[in-house]
């Protein structure tokens, strides 16, 4: 009986530390009447999974929940490699919703926007994920970049990626300790979305990250929903593989505790093709806000700068000759205070909804807006908004290219060769091309049912390479598609290698491969080598880019070492 006693006891404790840490309601709020220069405003929820990935709601339930929470748009961003043909954009219920991608790479994953089919099946290498979206034509995100999982955390901080996520509440409530969700699990019937916000805190590090990238050039933040409505309950370490779950936290919850409202040009016309692009083109431009309405809501914010009569706003770029006046307006309550941010620098703080300050130096100018009883350590935000750039600066000096050095090493035509596995098939043939260079062709097919099918054009002979810092060359194939330019070296029995992925196509196009860039295969791992170690040359096409049973033809003409 004693331990029936205190099990009651830890029970009886556990409901009232509930009670006691229950969150605060959210406080409502009236939206002020629109200013004739205010844009129209649309709310939504941007990286949002379906049962067409790792989530649990068909996109009508999801349409359904984010009509409920009073949002306009859903986008959807199911993991894959940007082949599964998506639906158009669609309205459900009054809720426009649009098909995107969440890409797997070596680096972290990659949310594309508003991208067109890709010819290959994107993957491999951060960098060239971002460089495939961008030919396409689509608005690149970095997912999830502080994620608890080494694997999804995004480390291609030097890539041109067009935006990144500066909160993802999945990662948020998912790096909590057990016994900090014990109370919010009682909570949660009583106060959703204030509950699911109570595990939030500022993601100081990953708002430092975007404040040092935005100094430099643009770049995009946005608050992402990453919901699944799923919380796998075997402990694994990926719950969103285990087959017992429960659906929480709820897509309306997540909807309801925090949304991006996105100022259009024109207000939505009911087409769901044009009013997709709208909503895009606004994300892609930076005109975008957060607010958290798990804190108080609904919430607007108008944020400008303004010299010489010309008006910016979020996400725009001021010349800023003359004096620069920025204002800021909410339609919070008096205790709202209002800090602005010069490339992540407090530089202006204002007690009350209302904020004016004049610019005295280039920089990204954002708000951030805060409300009294936020939860969080360090407290979350109330509104965050994407910057205004004023008088920002040149595009960075990129160093003069290093002029190619003659030619050190021609490989004749017997010293090429193909390696591939099973049931994959390859040839090589050399050639003249019509600029008198010697052309090196590589015919392949890769094979279906392999572990990793790859075909390979190789040479040993690579005597040249052993004091080179980059080989060059002239390049193109039969159709769009990527190679792995790769250097073998050998120790022992041990191989190892290196690759730089490159785009090729029917177009020809000069190359330069540096060793310096380079990523140890089957790592990504910035790791130095010897040149003088170097055992093997090989062009690669394996299906990190490829399908199993697609054939095509590739060729390289020219090849020279550099130093």
């Amino acid at each position: 009986m004693r331990w029936i006693s205190l099990l009651l006891l830890v029970v009886l404790a556990w409901f009232a530390w509930a009670l006691l840490t229950l969150p605060t309601e959210s406080a409502a709020l009236r939206l002020p009447a629109p200013s004739p220069g205010d844009p129209p405003g649309v709310r939504g929820a941007y990286h949002v999974h379906s049962q067409a990935s790792d989530g649990t709601g068909t996109v009508a339930d999801i349409a359904a929940a984010a009509g409920r929470a009073g949002l306009r748009f859903v986008i959807l961003t199911d993991h894959g490699d940007g082949l599964r043909r998506t639906p158009p954009p669609r309205y459900l219920g009054g809720v426009l919703c649009i098909e995107a991608v969440e890409i797997s790479t070596a680096g972290g994953h990659y949310a594309a926007l508003g991208m067109a089919p890709p010819p290959y099946p994107l993957g491999g290498e951060a960098r060239d994920v971002v460089e495939d979206v961008a030919r396409l034509g689509g608005f690149g995100i970095a997912a999830h970049p502080d994620s608890a999982k080494p694997e999804l955390r995004w480390d291609a901080w030097e890539a041109p990626f067009d935006g990144m996520e500066w909160f993802n509440a999945d990662s948020q409530w998912r790096d909590e300790r057990r016994w900090r969700l014990l109370p919010t699990i009682l909570q949660y019937p009583v106060r959703p979305a204030e509950a699911v916000a109570s595990l939030f805190d500022r993601p100081a590090g990953l708002l430092r990250r975007w404040d040092q990238l935005g100094s430099r050039r643009r770049i995009v933040g946005l608050a992402a929903a990453d919901a699944h409505a799923r919380m796998g309950l075997g402990g694994k370490t990926d719950p969103y593989d285990e087959l017992v779950y429960v659906k929480l936290p709820s897509y309306e919850a997540i909807f309801r505790a925090f949304s991006l409202h996105v100022e259009l040009r024109e207000p939505l016309s009911g087409d769901p093709d044009a009013d997709a692009r709208a909503v895009v083109a606004a994300l892609r431009a930076g005109r975008v806000y957060t607010v958290f309405e798990s804190i108080a809501g609904p919430g607007a914010l108008g944020f400008t700068a303004e010299s010489g009569g010309d008006i910016a706003r979020q996400g725009d770029a001021l010349a800023g000759s003359g004096a620069v006046r920025l204002r800021a307006v909410t339609n919070g309550p008096p205790q709202t205070s209002l800090q602005l941010l010069r490339d992540g620098e407090v530089v202006r703080q204002a007690d009350g909804p209302a904020l004016e300050w004049d610019a005295d130096r280039p920089g990204a100018y954002r708000i951030e807006a805060r409300l009294p009883g936020a939860p969080g350590e360090p407290p979350l935000p109330w509104m965050v908004s994407n910057p205004i750039y004023v008088g920002r600066p040149a595009a960075r000096h990129e160093a003069d290219a290093v002029p190619p050095a003659a030619a050190r090493h021609v490989w004749p035509a017997g010293t090429w060769r193909t390696e591939h596995d099973a049931r994959s098939t390859g040839r090589a043939e050399t050639t003249a091309s019509d600029g008198g260079l010697i052309r090196h062709t590589l015919r392949f097919e890769l094979g279906g049912g392999a572990a990793s099918p790859f075909v390979a054009l190789v040479t040993e002979e690579v005597s040249a390479m052993h004091d080179a810092a980059r080989i060059a060359f002239r390049a193109g194939a039969d159709r769009p598609m990527r190679v792995s330019v790769q250097v073998r070296l050998l120790d022992g029995a041990v191989e190892r290698r290196w690759q730089r992925s490159v785009y090729l196509s029917p177009e020809p196009r000069e190359v330069t491969v540096s060793f310096a860039d380079m990523r140890a295969v089957g790592t990504g791992a910035r790791q130095a080598f010897a040149p003088a170690r170097i055992h093997s040359l090989l062009f690669v096409v394996d299906t990190v880019n490829a399908r199993p049973g697609g054939g095509g033809a590739l060729w390289v003409e020219g090849i020279r070492t550099e130093r």
